[in-house]
């Protein structure tokens, strides 16, 4: 699987030769913070008020999404939080996505305008294509070039700083480069102690792309029903139990730094302000090499991908449980 991760990302960079038209990250800040506040799942009873608690904790960094359904709620809980805390628009990062059924490239300027509008913003720091997948009247298919294509022109507009992707396969990520010569800034899929991705990661530091990584707690979400072979929660795992007791930590922010000392941004969600804010002190936890070597051993005994949505199409092919 490596060797194949890494032949794809050879002949990418080999027929770009450094030439394409996105710079990573053109934005302020000129990094993505590292520790953002995720919005999925997040339920519109109370979102508001997480997403103003998350900016007063400390927050930075927001993700969001049209098929979360919870735009303009979110879109509230940005207004409050910034008069709250006094900071300015520029002083946050926000991400949405671009969801399927928009992928013709006459809906994508509207999908973008309706999120702007949700959210009450004037531009996203970083707008995604959430999967590789385009929906329609008649299912679901593999198709991404042309929505990719309108999107590289609407960054070229003041309403994006940068555009990315999400979920998106080694195949699929070298096509999009080459045929469209717009490299992403920033790519986002699933990684956790159960799912390192370490092959498909260093290929983005190649790359120059960006990593966020969704679902830091594995199986902890709820959307994830336990299945029969699954493995232990992520919080609960006994080695993740041990190393937060030596450390002096939480379980969740054992996970939290073990993903940013690999360095990529990541993305907890909590409705629970105590949650939410103890989440936001991970920052403040150390772990030592050893902690972070038993963390990454733990997928050679648990591997499990647990996003996996039932589209009817091939996804994650060449990747870690695929």
């Amino acid at each position: 699987m490596e060797l194949h991760i890494w032949s794809l990302v050879i002949s990418a960079v080999a027929v770009l030769g450094g030439n394409v038209l996105q710079q990573p990250l053109a934005s302020k800040p000129s990094t993505i913070p590292p520790l953002g506040f995720g919005t999925w799942n997040l339920d519109t009873s109370n979102v508001s008020e997480a997403v103003s608690a998350a900016l007063q904790a400390g927050y930075r960094h927001l993700d969001c999404a049209t098929a979360y359904g919870n735009q303009k709620e979110v879109g509230r809980g940005i207004a409050d939080g910034l008069n709250q805390t006094g900071l300015k628009r520029s002083d946050i990062w926000i991400t949405s996505k671009l969801w399927n059924d928009h992928h013709d490239p006459s809906l994508v300027e509207e999908a973008l305008n309706q999120t702007l509008s949700d959210l009450g913003l004037d531009y996203l720091d970083l707008w995604l294509m959430h999967w590789p997948v385009a929906s329609g009247p008649d299912g679901n298919k593999l198709d991404y070039l042309d929505a990719w294509n309108a999107m590289a022109k609407l960054h070229q507009t003041d309403k994006l700083r940068n555009i990315g992707v999400s979920n998106f396969s080694p195949v699929q990520l070298r096509d999009l480069i080459v045929t469209s010569g717009t490299k992403p800034a920033v790519h986002q899929f699933e990684i956790h102690p159960y799912l390192p991705q370490q092959a498909w990661i260093d290929a983005h530091k190649t790359l120059g792309i960006a990593v966020t990584a969704y679902s830091p707690f594995a199986n902890t979400n709820p959307t994830y029903k336990p299945g029969d072979n699954d493995p232990p929660f992520l919080l609960t795992n006994t080695d993740m139990l041990a190393i937060a007791a030596e450390r002096g930590c939480t379980t969740a922010q054992v996970a939290l730094v073990w993903g940013m000392s690999r360095g990529y941004s990541v993305i907890p969600k909590s409705s629970h302000v105590n949650h939410l804010k103890e989440n936001f002190a991970a920052l403040k936890c150390k772990l030592h090499d050893g902690d972070l070597d038993r963390i990454h051993a733990l997928s050679e005994k648990y591997l499990k991908r647990f996003n996996n949505p039932s589209f009817g199409v091939k996804l994650f092919e060449g990747l870690q449980d695929s």
